[in-house]
């Protein structure tokens, strides 16, 4: 089990320094925050997934049988202070033929998700600021969309953050973000090994927003990210984003949103780059149905490319993760999505069609699939695939092989 005491520190510096300043007796004090914890609330979440890969390029396929249990703590609020805890153990059921970047078993394809147990969230949250809260420790941080700042929570190990974050309202419309990040919890954790478990980290996350109304809801950023064992993957990135959504009728509606970054080299990246990143989706929704059509644009010279090594990953450029790193040549996504509410659930299915952002070279395209239920309250069930289909001209730079995953997940919150 790891726990840094970094983490823990972080998690109880601002609650011991609100409990020092007060005024009342040390008995008291000490009464108070033993009720805090005693009044908290516990919760234990459980969640299985079974994880099939067909990859070309290798003789066997991997079948991943994992079970993460995630026991959280929430403390009553002392002083507009709260204390929130999570644990989670990952465990293989079954033979675990896979690749979990941890086993040593690199004949199969690669499904992340590690056994280990590990102090996932750590932090004390303030929230005595009149329209805002502050956030000491290990955190979740998930930025807008998730597209550049996120907590992958799809693998079992998330990644989480031992950071200082502020996120308050200035007006009504107006809401600031800033977040100073110390080091990254990787989906690759608990144990250290390659790829590394954190980085440790000296960066700056900043947001700001204005909803003008529902169809006009305008963001910026600024992601300043500096890591000590990944000097290639510190860059800076600004954007701007500009997304609404609003009604033809009580039965139709639409969404859109127009997106667009610059990012080049920063701090220790040997790299002297700039790149850009793009994007253009519109929507309709009627009752229970929905259609979305994108063209999202990560550009790319032939030497870098435009990364975003903190985002969620598995949500963009294909639930076959075959772009988990933009290839030098840059990618274009093209991307088809319908979604329906019917039996009970919930389902998507996603068209996509990759090319590289320099040149006419096409990647492939790849078919996504997920259907989601929930029942009881308590529990839930999701079933998917991607399938990810290479040309048969794919440049040497990105993927080269066919890649088939199926999933089946199972939950239950309590």
């Amino acid at each position: 089990m790891n726990i840094p005491s970094n983490a823990v520190s972080l998690a109880s510096a601002g609650l011991i320094a609100a409990t020092l300043a007060m005024p009342a007796s040390a008995a008291n004090v000490g009464t108070d925050i033993a009720d805090a914890f005693k009044n908290g609330q516990f919760n234990v979440d459980f969640r299985y997934r079974y994880e099939f890969v067909d990859q070309d390029s290798f003789a066997d396929d991997a079948n991943a049988s994992t079970l993460r249990t995630r026991l959280v703590f929430k403390s009553a609020e002392y002083k507009d202070f709260f204390v929130t805890i999570n644990m989670d153990d990952v465990r293989t059921i079954g033979n675990g033929n896979y690749n979990s970047t941890r086993n040593g078993k690199t004949g199969y394809p690669v499904v992340a998700d590690p056994k280990g147990t590990d102090l996932n969230l750590a932090s004390v949250t303030y929230t005595g600021l009149d329209g805002g809260t502050i956030v000491a420790g290990r955190q979740r941080i998930i930025r807008g969309n998730s597209r550049f700042i996120g907590n992958v929570g799809w693998r079992q190990n998330e990644q989480t953050y031992d950071a200082a974050t502020i996120d308050y309202a200035v007006t009504d419309k107006l809401q600031v973000f800033y977040g100073y990040v110390g080091e990254v919890k990787r989906i690759f954790g608990p144990d250290e090994g390659t790829p590394a478990a954190s980085w440790n980290s000296d960066s700056h996350l900043i947001n700001a927003s204005y909803v003008f109304s529902p169809l006009f809801n305008l963001s910026a950023y600024a992601y300043l990210l500096d890591f000590d064992e990944a000097p290639a993957s510190s860059s800076e990135t600004y954007g701007i984003r500009l997304d609404g959504k609003g009604d033809f009728s009580d039965d139709l509606s639409f969404t859109y949103a127009l997106e667009y970054a610059d990012q080049g080299d920063y701090k220790d990246n040997p790299a002297d780059y700039s790149e850009s990143y793009y994007l253009l989706e519109a929507g309709l929704g009627m009752g229970i149905f929905g259609a979305t059509a994108g063209y999202e644009v990560l550009s790319g010279d032939g030497t870098d490319s435009f990364q975003t090594p903190l985002a969620t990953l598995h949500k963009f450029n294909g639930l076959a993760d075959q772009f988990l790193t933009t290839p030098v040549g840059g990618l274009e996504d093209m991307y088809l999505k319908a979604t329906a509410k019917a039996l009970g659930g919930s389902f998507m299915v996603v068209y996509h069609d990759f090319s590289q952002e320099t040149g006419s070279a096409d990647y492939g395209s790849e078919i996504d699939f997920i259907a989601k239920w929930k029942f009881l309250e308590n529990y839930s069930v999701l079933a998917g695939f991607g399938l990810f289909d290479v040309d048969n001209n794919a440049p040497a730079t990105g993927p080269q092989n066919d890649v088939d995953k199926i999933w089946l997940q199972l939950g239950a919150s309590f």
